[in-house]
């Protein structure tokens, strides 16, 4: 059995995760590799459920702490009855968002200390990390912008976001072998070769 690989998309808003994830799975399957596409929060019923209070625009002014353990609790059903046995299956797992957006945006966003966010989702995942997070960086303003009925987290203000954005970049910068940071204004099949050439080693193609 081919060993699996742990493929994850963060970013602010509007930067195109959902296509390029789709773009990569795509291309994985056609290098003849079964893929498990999913996303955060989400991926299973109960967290589908949760990501549904999180995101709400009904539920602003939800505890900062709350909302950090909503999103650990959604990640950790989903890592256990998806990622997981997808991995042991062999499947390359492509993921939009993971834990770095928790770090990013309750750690950083929520100022809530970015290593107590960290420490909660790995708990959370039994210590489930990405072979490889790829961060499509781009200015919040013009990601904001994409965003056309925005949810409880895109309506936060634009300092917010901005804390969001660095937050990415300093995780990035910390463990360069395991990120790709990519611009994402740039093209789309632009973008989608710049991916491709980094994940391409990692699944022997």
């Amino acid at each position: 059995m081919e060993r699996g690989v742990f493929i994850v998309f963060e970013g602010g808003e509007g930067a195109g995760k959902s296509t390029q994830s789709g773009l990569l799975a795509r291309w994985v399957s056609e290098q003849g590799r079964a893929v498990t596409r999913t996303r955060e929060p989400g991926g299973t019923p109960a967290a589908e459920a949760i990501r549904d209070v999180l995101l709400d625009v009904s539920n602003t002014g939800l505890d900062d702490r709350a909302e950090a353990l909503l999103f650990a609790a959604a990640r950790g059903d989903h890592a256990m009855r998806v990622i997981r046995p997808a991995l042991t299956r062999g499947d390359v797992v492509v993921c939009d968002r993971y834990l770095d957006s928790s770090v990013a945006y309750q750690g950083a966003g929520r100022d809530l200390g970015l290593e107590a966010v960290r420490d909660l989702s790995l708990w959370a995942t039994r210590d489930l990390i990405p072979d490889l997070t790829i961060v499509l960086d781009i200015d919040p303003a013009l990601g904001l912008a994409r965003v056309e009925r925005p949810d409880r987290l895109e309506a936060e203000p634009l300092p917010w976001h901005a804390r969001v954005r660095q937050a990415f970049a300093d995780l990035a910068t910390r463990e360069p072998h395991r990120y790709l940071v990519v611009d994402a204004t740039a093209d789309v099949d632009q973008i989608a070769a710049r991916v491709i050439d980094r994940v391409r080693p990692l699944i022997g193609s």
